[in-house]
């Protein structure tokens, strides 16, 4: 149904933006043949990186080999059969990989099954000086345990990616059960891209509040003001990109 009067809960502004379902314009992109990707963060709206949703579909193919960049991919719903540099896996809903720069990757739809619903962060690597690139990461989050977060027992953080000096990124899933918050509004100089996974709640972005839900997008800039607090009965759970062990000039 259209929104009557041209309604949207989407927001774009200098230090953050909202991006929400039933708004997404869907377009090829280079490197994923037959693919409907979503680009909702980009450099285009002052962003460091790109974070785009890509629906895999019968006979679609993600594919290619980056120089420079790497790529961190997240099954949403559906299965792939995915591959980076020499490692195979099939990955379900709560799949994740990460692809370094100069590895080769390719991910399809596994089998005859339903199309697969993928989010991709994607940004330029910065190494460090006598640190080698990260090697690939293939795994399921299931896998992972979540951690109270600060000691709150109803926000557990799930770590995806090595906490160390090589990885440039950190990819986090968090879950709130309702009418849990974070334990700030916190200000740093981490910039972060972020899908709501289930569940709702509030958002404050810089001085603003939004409600927020499934499948909702976010990004945040450096140093913008950012606190959440979970609604509804159900558990919220959202995961969020940042970047991470670099210098800050």
């Amino acid at each position: 149904m259209t929104d009557p009067f041209g309604h949207t809960r989407s927001v774009l502004s200098e230090r953050y933006a909202l991006i929400t379902p039933p708004g997404l314009v869907r377009a090829p992109l280079p490197g994923w043949p037959g693919a409907a990707c979503a680009v909702v963060i980009s450099p285009a709206m002052g962003a460091r990186f790109a974070q785009i949703l890509v629906t895999l579909g019968p006979g679609a193919v993600g594919q290619g080999q980056r120089s420079r960049e790497e790529l961190f991919l997240y099954v949403r719903s559906g299965a792939v059969a995915i591959g980076v540099a020499d490692q195979r896996a099939t990955l379900t809903s709560g799949g994740y990989a990460y692809v370094p720069p100069g590895a080769s990757f390719s991910v399809r739809a596994e089998g005859n099954r339903e199309p697969a619903e993928l989010l991709v962060f994607q940004r330029a690597y910065l190494p460090l000086a006598g640190i080698p690139a990260p090697e690939p990461v293939i795994g399921q989050e299931q896998d992972l345990l979540g951690a109270p977060f600060l000691g709150d027992e109803a926000a557990l953080l799930k770590t995806l990616l090595p906490d160390t000096p090589a990885f440039d990124m950190a990819v986090n899933i968090f879950t709130f059960m309702p009418g849990a918050t974070l334990p700030m509004v916190e200000t740093h100089v981490m910039e972060h891209g972020l899908l709501m996974l289930n569940g709702q709640g509030i958002y404050r972005l810089a001085s603003d509040w939004h409600p927020v839900q499934a499948g909702d997008v976010i990004w945040m800039a450096p140093f913008c003001p950012q606190w959440f607090v979970a609604t509804g009965k159900t558990p919220a759970r959202y995961i969020y990109y940042k970047d991470v062990n670099r210098d800050a000039l």
